[in-house]
């Protein structure tokens, strides 16, 4: 056997007949570089891959050859070829596919309710959710629809479209004030769905069910168009708005940027 078979055997899946070590070292000498060691010296590959300077300098070699490493001097670094890696899983995502891991790790960020929706006429259709614990009297899942108007995420999407289309969804809209706080009038809803463009983000406090506050971003496709929008639900017991707005803003903020980002690849 070669070292690259024989070094670091060990149990389990890894003395299987079919497992391939050196496919699995290749692998960890990517994975040895990151956000915060985006540049690698040998040794240093190899002490963060776990295997022997002398394999590591064969991976960083062939992995170079291939286009995935780059070398300056004596350090190396992942080219953007890398990318190609995660393409094909990608590429076969749909929207709430791509979506539903970073809601889920917003969500535990948060400790609150995630979600994601679409336009649809004059709603918004629910296509991906992370629930922690009700905070409306409606149930909500996979395919539920509220007035857009009265929510952040119907927010954020009316605000990304054109002005004449947007006026069109909210002639056609009726609007109701579904509670004491509800914008349910045009020229209030024109004038607060202009802010929310400008500023590229809603915050609705107990429009939608009294009680109920929510803040939500855009998500753009890769053409730069806002395909979907995505939101974190809290209730006003537990929630201040200023609390929605300076701490969970910033990480839906990162999350709706993270999303963005991989859907780029597709």
């Amino acid at each position: 056997m070669t070292d690259e078979v024989n070094e670091e055997a060990g149990g389990g899946a890894e003395t299987a007949p079919d497992f391939v070590q050196s496919l699995a070292r290749g692998l960890a000498v990517i994975r040895a570089f990151d956000v915060e060691h985006p540049e690698l010296n040998l040794s240093e590959v190899a002490r963060r891959a776990e295997i022997s300077p002398a394999a590591a300098g064969r991976f960083l070699r062939t992995l170079e050859t291939l286009g995935y490493v780059r070398a300056d001097g004596r350090s190396f670094a992942l080219t953007p070829r890398v990318l190609e890696l995660g393409f094909s899983y990608l590429s076969a995502l749909s929207l709430p596919e791509v979506m539903q891991p970073h809601l889920e790790r917003l969500s535990r960020e948060v400790g609150e309710s995630v979600s994601a929706a679409v336009l649809a006429g004059t709603d918004i259709v629910y296509v991906a959710r992370v629930p922690t614990r009700r905070i409306m009297m409606v149930g909500i899942t996979i395919g539920t629809r509220f007035p857009a108007y009265a929510t952040s995420m119907g927010r954020v999407l009316l605000a990304a479209m054109p002005a004449p289309d947007r006026a069109e969804v909210l002639a056609a809209s009726e609007l109701t004030a579904m509670t004491p706080r509800t914008l349910a009038d045009v020229d209030s809803l024109s004038d607060e769905l202009q802010r929310v463009r400008d500023q590229g983000w809603a915050i609705v406090d107990g429009e939608l069910e009294a009680g109920l506050r929510s803040a939500a971003a855009p998500i753009k496709g890769r053409d730069g168009r806002v395909v979907a929008a995505i939101n974190v639900s809290t209730s006003a017991s537990r929630d201040t708005v200023e609390h929605l707005r300076d701490f969970h803003l910033p990480l839906l903020l990162q999350t709706a940027a993270a999303i963005e980002a991989d859907l780029r690849l597709l």
